[in-house]
């Protein structure tokens, strides 16, 4: 075991700014304990590694500890992954929903996580589905070909396979996690890139590689982008419920995605930031009309 303490100077909700990397209950690669520690996993250059993550209140230090071949690359991120780099300027909130959220929720910081193929998976899992239906996908992969966790952590953790075994994965089991063919075929072609995508200088150019990928488009590359660089200005352009979150929080109206693009304009280098803060704020639309169903391949 390895173990590591940061001071971030500054309030920090560990668990709400590592949330977006934790996928559906139940997620394989995330634990959070009741006093609000946080176990995560992660295939890391240096191989597999388990992290756990706490805050001393009375020291106002977060406490880190990790175990694996990856702990040391595990603890040495741990502050860009909580937000150290997170830029706030520039950012001035200027709708009463929006001043709310970001005071409600100070600790929040965008982190990155630098693992941008361990970002992709689950954003193409969660394409066009809902997500009940994208974290079971998430759920039996990650127990069928992730490894056991290292360290003393729950049982059930497992760690994010290898670019390799995802390109190893045969049809019948892409099918018996209820991913079909083409979800399947967008994961197993970006494994073959996967070293390109880590080797990005910048969220521009990881955008560029990404929808060069077949299957990959505007809204994965965003959700990846979030996730794996942290990138406060990456907005999830397609999605089913956001430009409504966003209309209505605004305005009080629903919107499309260009009504949403023009909503977040003043925000331009933090619309990311924005949409998150809007959809913590719990101001959404009455629940009317059809919604997506749950889909489940595996009966196809």
């Amino acid at each position: 075991m390895v173990e590591r303490v940061w001071r971030p100077g500054t309030a920090l909700d560990i668990a709400l700014t590592m949330s977006p990397h934790r996928h559906g209950g139940g997620d394989p690669t995330w634990r959070r304990e009741a006093d609000g520690a946080v176990w995560r996993t992660s295939r890391t250059p240096a191989g597999p590694g388990t992290m756990r993550v706490s805050v001393s209140a009375a020291e106002g230090a977060v406490e880190g500890r990790a175990w694996g071949p990856g702990a040391e690359w595990m603890l040495d991120t741990l502050p860009a992954l909580l937000g150290v780099d997170d830029d706030r300027s520039g950012f001035t909130p200027r709708h009463g929903v929006l001043i709310e959220a970001d005071r409600r929720h100070a600790g929040l910081r965008i982190g990155r996580s630098q693992r941008a193929f361990e970002a992709l998976v689950p954003a193409v899992l969660e394409q066009k589905v809902v997500g009940r239906e994208a974290w079971r996908a998430w759920r039996w992969l990650l127990a069928k070909y992730g490894e056991r966790a290292p360290g003393p952590g729950d049982e059930q953790l497992r760690v994010f396979p290898p670019p390799e075994v995802w390109r190893s994965i045969p049809s019948w089991d892409w099918h018996r996690a209820g991913v079909e063919g083409v979800r399947a075929k967008a994961i197993v072609n970006a494994a073959l890139h996967a070293d390109k995508l880590e080797a990005a200088p910048d969220s521009a150019e990881t955008d560029r590689l990404l929808r060069l990928l077949p299957g990959i488009g505007v809204w994965t590359s965003a959700e990846t982008r979030q996730r794996a660089l942290g990138d406060p200005d990456a907005v999830s352009v397609g999605d089913y419920h956001l430009p409504s979150v966003v209309g209505w929080a605004l305005t009080g109206e629903k919107t499309d995605d260009a009504g949403m693009l023009r909503l977040l304009m003043p925000y331009a280098g933090h619309r990311y930031r924005v949409t998150r803060l809007l959809a913590l704020s719990g101001n959404r639309p009455p629940a009317r009309g059809p919604r997506m169903a749950v889909r489940d391949y595996r009966s196809f």
